[in-house]
């Protein structure tokens, strides 16, 4: 059986465990479940390894011919048993890789057992009954960081529980069970609306984008105080809001752009939910932005539960989403497809014109072509005749020229501003380009050309991996694009496709890592593993990576406020790395954000408050060798490494830990510089 069709039948398959990249099924189903030539290969395959240990789980994988064997010895007796070994099976390769965790202190575990068995099974009725315990008591509201025992176990005891010989819940005396499903008493809703003395994140983000340059009729769906509008309406933009509460006269007419910003979060009535979002996409002409507050479940649980949410001390309903979840819930509620333009802000694009657009000027955004900025030298002038015509109109050739660097062709008459200025002095754009190959270096232009051809084939990917139709919607711009640098839009679909899929090989991953290691020589390349850099280095890597990491932007959003990027080779993650001011010699990590691709989801890590500040203390490996800044960054860890003596630079201590180093030495570190106490 060769891939397609085994991923065919595994796609077919209905019953089971099903997670982004498998599917779980228990030994009992597998007649029942999976169909016979399915069977017939897996069985043929274990026996042609003479595979004879004991295991009752089977793991599917859907994007490998690969499945795994899993060994959970307690698996009727126990609530959550454990894993005590595993068998990866590469069926292509008849290879096995085998995993014991017998003596693992923390090895993974099961939950929902009724879902790996059909109905039938015994004692599927009581495996429902322990998940329904485990809901009850809010146990999966968040699911990243329970599949390993003691996070389980310590997740269990912070709800005021502990378990019993058969892993059944007990409740802990001392800590009241949480009230889930009453009322205190009647939520004040209008406690939510906040006072601002700048414009909220969405309306940011719709700044950043162009989108309140006054082209666009705009409606702030649940303005609460109508700071925003009240901002916006002095800017002389046509903006109207509306709230339930504070604004209930507002004008609530259909708009090109509709701002739903922390509305959903704070209605605790689930139908109400559904029917306010319906609305506002109801609102929308072009674009809709909705935005919800997200949080991981250590702050959850400061709160008292109630419903889907929480109830908080000012009495207050919120309901805190993933990344994940909110873009899930937009895309079931109104089917349509989702754009994150960052934390827990969600774009819904009516116009598919706009949205194309927005996506173009995502990818063409030339942060690091120098030639945009730096005024080329031309070559030796030749004949009197042109250069007497070349210096007269010097300038208007120089921003010509610029134009055609940066579209890595000959800009139309409606992409260069002073077009008819230009046909005025040379009758075309054909003629001044070619009196322009007198005076500068023409391996300069092939360099731009082939650029331009990467970011179009960049942008196709992207828009394969979004599942977008550009051909439909492409704007004049890139239809010129296609002319110039492919025979036509299918050659370039064909390419972009083959560059998308070859970021799923780790090998390209790597390779390209240190390609773009050696061509930067900045940052941190760990062999084999990880590639980190600074997100301003970005377009210029290779297309590949920047596909890799484009992918990884759709998930998550904007990345304009992200310092480093960590590039996992063989993982298929990316990390996001936040710093409270990347500009100091000892930047302190704030914010941690691993993107996984393959389980389209996204973790967070907060420091300062889970886990303590991080010091960045690499820095030096980010600045060019030479520099003044990096001479003064070297005097700088010497006075750090002479304060830890005896310690390696691997093992330097978090924040708290080095405060009282400082302590220790009497000293004070303000801005970039020690002061004695």
């Amino acid at each position: 059986m060769n891939f397609p069709e085994y991923r065919d039948l595994v796609k077919k398959l209905k019953h089971g465990k099903s997670l982004p990249t498998a599917i779980y099924l228990h030994k009992s189903a597998l007649a029942e479940a999976i169909p016979p030539e399915l069977l017939s290969f897996i069985t043929n395959t274990i026996n042609k390894l003479e595979v004879e240990q004991p295991w009752n789980l089977i793991k599917l994988y859907k994007r490998d011919l690969k499945f795994t064997l899993l060994n959970y010895p307690n698996f009727d007796e126990y609530a959550y048993p454990a894993l005590h070994t595993s068998y990866t099976i590469d069926a292509q390769e008849l290879t096995i890789k085998t995993t014991n965790y017998s003596g693992s202190n923390n090895p993974p575990i099961l939950h929902r057992k009724e879902t790996f068995v059909l109905p039938n099974y015994p004692h599927y009725p009581f495996f429902k009954a322990i998940t329904k315990e485990g809901e009850q008591i809010g146990l999966y509201q968040n699911t990243k960081s329970i599949g390993f025992k003691q996070q389980w176990q310590n997740l269990i005891k912070r709800k005021g529980y502990e378990l019993d010989e058969q892993g059944r819940l007990n409740k802990l005396a001392e800590i009241p069970k949480p009230e889930i499903e009453h009322e205190p008493q009647k939520i004040q809703r209008h406690l939510t609306a906040i006072n601002r003395d700048r414009l909220s994140a969405p309306f940011q983000k719709l700044a950043k984008y162009g989108y309140l340059n006054g082209d666009y009729s705009i409606l702030d769906y649940g303005c609460g105080l109508a700071d925003d509008a009240t901002e916006l309406e002095a800017h002389g933009l046509n903006i109207n809001a509306w709230d339930p509460v504070h604004r209930p006269n507002g004008n609530k007419q259909k708009s090109d752009i509709v701002n739903l910003g922390f509305v959903l979060n704070v209605i605790e009535d689930q139908q109400e939910r559904i029917d306010t979002l319906k609305a506002a996409y109801q609102h929308t002409k072009k674009l809709l932005l909705v935005s919800v507050m997200l949080a991981n479940e250590a702050k959850q649980e400061h709160f008292k539960q109630y419903k889907d949410g929480v109830i908080t001390k000012w009495n207050t309903f919120q309901k805190y989403y993933s990344q994940a979840q909110i873009r899930a819930y937009i895309e079931q509620t109104l089917n349509v497809k989702t754009m994150a333009f960052g934390q827990g802000i969600i774009a819904i694009f009516k116009c598919p014109q706009l949205e194309e657009a927005h996506h173009l000027e995502l990818q063409f955004q030339n942060y690091n072509w120098q030639h945009i900025t730096q005024r080329p030298q031309p070559k030796a002038l030749p004949k009197a005749q042109q250069k007497t015509l070349f210096e007269k109109h010097q300038i208007l050739l120089d921003d010509f020229w610029q134009h055609c660097l940066h579209f890595g062709r000959l800009p139309a008459n409606d992409e260069f501003e002073q077009s008819t200025a230009l046909r005025k002095y040379f009758a075309s754009h054909n003629k001044a380009f070619s009196l322009l190959q007198n005076y500068y270096e023409q391996n300069v232009f092939e360099q731009a050309q082939q650029k331009r051809k990467h970011d179009l084939l960049v942008y196709f990917a992207l828009s394969l991996f979004g599942k977008r139709q550009a051909k439909s919607h492409m704007p004049a711009r890139l239809t010129r694009d296609l002319k110039v640098h492919f025979s036509d839009y299918n050659q370039a679909l064909e390419q972009a496709k083959q560059l998308l899929f070859s970021i799923a090989e780790p090998a390209n991953i790597g390779n390209a890592c240190y390609q773009a290691y050696e061509q930067i020589q900045l940052g941190e390349l760990h062999d084999n593993h990880s590639y980190i850099l600074p997100t301003r280095y970005l377009n210029q890597l290779p297309a590949i990576l920047r596909v890799y990491i484009g992918c990884a932007v759709q998930l998550y959003g904007d990345i304009d406020d992200v310092d480093l990027v960590k590039i996992h080779m063989r993982s298929g993650k990316v990390t996001f790395l936040k710093y409270d001011d990347f500009n100091k010699k000892l930047p302190l990590l704030t914010e941690r954000i691993k993107v996984k691709m393959l389980e389209q989801d996204i973790d967070y890590f907060y420091y300062g408050d889970t886990y303590p500040y991080q010091p960045f203390y690499n820095k030096i490996d980010y600045l060019q060798k030479g520099s003044s800044e990096y001479k003064s960054q070297q005097r700088f860890d010497k006075k750090l490494a002479d304060m830890l003596k005896g310690v390696t630079k691997a093992e330097w201590p978090n924040w708290p830990i080095l405060l009282k180093v400082f302590d220790y030495w009497a000293a004070e570190l303000k801005g970039d510089k020690f002061f004695k106490k």
